[in-house]
């Protein structure tokens, strides 16, 4: 039987505030068949400004999102579900922003 899989992403984005500064917020949650799908998604909303789930920063300079890869497979009628994590950046991010997105 085929696995099934999926892919999730949360995370946090940096972000220029309007009165100077930067800060972070929450992402956007993000879900794709693949994980270079979510990815591109995930970029396409950071280069538009949509990536911030509502915060409405100047600009956002970047993204940590932990990526989310989901496994089913299905053995004897019951579903068996598997998870791994991994840590992904987009973005033009300095070091000092790095470490920022490190303490959300």
């Amino acid at each position: 039987m085929k696995d099934k899989i999926k892919y999730n992403a949360n995370g946090y984005v940096l972000g220029n505030l309007w009165g100077g500064g930067i800060g972070g917020y929450r992402s956007e949650p993000l879900e794709a068949k693949t994980k270079e799908d979510l990815l591109k998604q995930a970029k396409k909303k950071l280069k538009d400004g949509s990536l911030d789930s509502g915060m409405g920063f100047d600009g956002l300079l970047g993204a940590k999102l932990l990526i989310e890869k989901v496994t089913t497979k299905t053995i004897g009628g019951r579903d068996f579900v598997h998870r791994e994590h991994e840590n992904e950046y987009i973005g033009n991010l300095t070091e000092e922003q790095l470490d920022f997105l490190e303490e959300l």
